[in-house]
């Protein structure tokens, strides 16, 4: 039995449930009194009659198909199941899970970005290298691509809500940890276990949702949900903009201990995950899953409650659920634990459980490439890759690109001193892009001041004083420092030779400058892309279901394909942004259809598992994307275009080769 609030209430199995349930039926109900619909004298069809005459077509159409299968004639769980689906309604329940659904799937788009945006500041606390800093990428998307895979298989075995509650809480609590982390492996461990929950999230709530809708509504409403992800970019994105380029605010827990405002940020993003998790626990678990597991009271109480808040939220209280049995099938494993469950010791139970669990687990995998689905899986297994590989590859390129911008811009206006002598000089003042070579510093001082991008390179320092000096990508190379002294400053040398020098209270950690790394152009290119998402997220709930998931993945990937070329005009940060924005709009509208036709296709028992192998599979390729793209920063620009068109276009038509899933009921 579940957790569900509504356990009071079961309908009467043996012995006048029939009655009861055609009793209830006219509960409320004046034949008499009865007002005439409005529109029968203008010859217009009443809403149910409408319903009434779609079952029967369906209904029609099945029955020939069992006849030339020679199979019974009997109504199966998945048409009995939209039948219901369509007396429930949508309404008042379906917005609030909408609402609560949506927010989950916020705090995964919110996920997304938060190491690349907190990696700039935090490198300063932790002193990363670039090879650290790569590897914490890599390991965060693993974990999702992990966390997609476990999490999607269990669902379909222990439940929908009940595992996107754990994968929620999961995120909350290892995020909440990483804020505090103050080593590097603490930090990436945290990380890594965070990414692993949140990583469960978009395969589990686009199927929850699902299992709400009726068929008629499947399409537009699942693509409304798809909205959210842009929701967590943009929220992150511009919270980032807020509160991390005041990086310099901080508080102080000793002297080993500092919280600045990337942690806070972490902080802050975790609000959409914690909410999500509140309202779960308000929410019932899908009532097709309990069905499909033979709890067939549970789903029936939860599919009364679905019914009574959508009528009463209308305005007609007195419409009654009248359904009073369901088709449960009773699975072989479903008796196996049964009869266990009544031997042993809890321990034994617990393990004969679970191990049954691990078997359904791998099984529900393992029919993924039956005949019956093998086929499909791969089409739309290689549509997820070419998309995701994609997308994520030009995600990591493009702000990339615009800081390979801004640093030749930089590297552009650098001062070359060569030979300079000074002497007995007091530097009061800020040395900023400079290179300095083969030059002299005798009986000088360097106070109080901040070096930036500066080289000394076979240079000579002779009773020089430093004091308080900070730096921030600035090297000493091959120079001579003789009885020179270094207080309170944090300084870099390379194959230098130290003749009697004096460091004092030198400074930990890295100290680095707090703006250089906290350019709010990246945080302003993040928040327009994830804006720039809004008209064709918009545009795909509106057509999904009028002109078909195919044309709308196909259309969407070749149109993005075309699109990508025009990024061999990005000769500006401005074109950049540009391209990436047109991008953005017109392949999000692919993902829309790809997550909405991947419910369609699997049955029941197979949905979660399988959106989570393609979205690990996703996962895959945004790896893999995001390491090759990276490679050809500064190197050239016609590589990763020609592979975001090839991936794109080869992905756009095989995907239409893939069902049409638009009248397709849930199997």
């Amino acid at each position: 039995m579940s957790d569900y609030p509504y356990q009071a209430d079961f309908p009467q199995q043996e012995g006048g449930g029939d009655e009861d349930a055609r009793s209830d039926a006219t509960e409320g109900h004046d034949e008499d009194a009865e007002a005439m619909y409005e529109g029968e004298y203008q010859g217009i069809p009443h809403p149910d009659e409408i319903k009434a005459a779609q079952r029967a077509a369906r209904a029609e159409a099945r029955k020939k198909a069992r006849l030339a299968a020679a199979m019974p004639d009997e109504e199966d769980l998945a048409e009995q199941y939209e039948n219901i689906m369509e007396d429930c309604g949508h309404g008042r329940f379906q917005w609030t899970l909408f609402i609560v659904l949506g927010i989950a799937l916020m705090a995964d788009g919110v996920d997304g970005f938060v190491v690349g945006f907190v990696l700039p500041s935090a490198e300063k606390d932790m002193c990363l290298s670039n090879a650290n800093k790569g590897m914490l990428g890599l390991l965060v998307y693993v974990s999702m691509m992990v966390g997609a895979f476990v999490w999607g298989s269990l669902a379909d075995k222990m439940g929908r809500r009940k595992c996107l509650i754990y994968c929620l809480a999961i995120d909350c609590v290892f995020s909440f940890l990483s804020c505090f982390a103050q080593g590097y492996g603490f930090f990436i461990f945290f990380r890594f276990c965070s990414g692993f929950g949140i990583g469960g999230t978009i395969p589990i709530v686009y199927t929850y949702f699902a299992e709400f809708l009726q068929m008629d509504k499947r399409g537009e409403h699942l693509s409304w949900l798809c909205m959210f992800w842009m929701f967590g970019g943009l929220y992150a994105s511009f919270t980032a903009w807020g509160i991390i380029p005041h990086y310099g605010w901080g508080i102080s827990l000793g002297t080993q201990y500092q919280i600045h405002t990337w942690r806070v940020f972490i902080l802050v993003c975790m609000f959409p995950a914690i909410i999500a998790l509140v309202g779960l626990v308000f929410m019932p678990e899908s009532p097709r899953f309990f069905l499909e597991n033979g709890r067939h009271d549970e789903a029936w109480m939860i599919l009364r409650h679905v019914h009574d808040t959508n009528w009463k939220a209308k305005g007609e209280p007195e419409r009654v659920f009248t359904v009073s049995n369901i088709t449960t099938p009773k699975t072989q494993e479903d008796e196996f634990i049964e009869i266990q469950s009544d031997t042993g010791t809890s321990f034994q139970r617990w393990t004969v459980r679970h191990t049954n669990l691990l078997k359904q687990v791998m099984q529900n995998v393992i029919s993924l490439a039956a005949p019956d689905l093998r086929l499909q899986s791969l089409f739309l297994a290689i549509v997820w890759f070419t998309m995701a590989f994609s997308y994520h590859g030009l995600s990591v390129w493009f702000p990339d690109m615009i800081k390979y911008m801004q640093y030749e811009e930089y590297e552009s206006k650098v001062k070359l001193f060569h030979r300079e002598r000074v002497e007995r000089f007091h530097f009061n003042f800020s040395l900023v892009n400079q290179i300095h070579k083969e030059g002299e510093y005798v009986h000088d001082k360097f106070m109080n001041i901040e070096i930036k991008s500066v080289k000394f390179e076979d240079s000579l320092f002779e009773n020089c004083y430093f004091e308080d000096v900070r730096s921030t990508n600035t090297y000493f190379e091959n120079c001579t420092i003789k009885n020179t002294v270094f207080y309170n400053t944090d300084s870099k040398f390379i194959d230098c030779r130290m003749e009697n020098a004096t460091f004092l209270h030198p400074k930990k950690g890295c100290h680095l400058n707090f703006q250089e790394e906290n350019d709010i152009v990246i945080y302003m290119v993040s928040f327009l892309g994830s804006l720039a998402t809004l008209p064709g997220n918009i545009l795909s709930a509106l057509f999904m279901d009028k002109i078909g998931r195919i044309k709308i993945i196909g259309g969407s990937m070749l149109v993005s394909a075309v699109c990508t070329f025009l990024l061999l005009l990005s000769f500006s940060q401005g074109a950049v942004i540009l391209f990436q924005c047109l991008f953005y709009a017109t392949s999000v509208a692919a993902w829309n259809g790809l997550e909405v036709i991947t419910v369609e296709i699997y049955p029941s028992a197979k949905r979660c598992t399988a959106f989570g192998v393609l979205n690990g599979t996703c996962k895959l390729a945004a790896i893999i994307g995001s390491v090759i793209f990276a490679k050809f920063i500064g190197v050239t620009k016609i590589i990763p275009i020609f592979l975001a068109f090839a991936a794109l276009a080869c992905g756009g038509l095989l995907a239409t080769k893939l069902p049409d899933t638009r009248e397709k009921i849930l199997e």
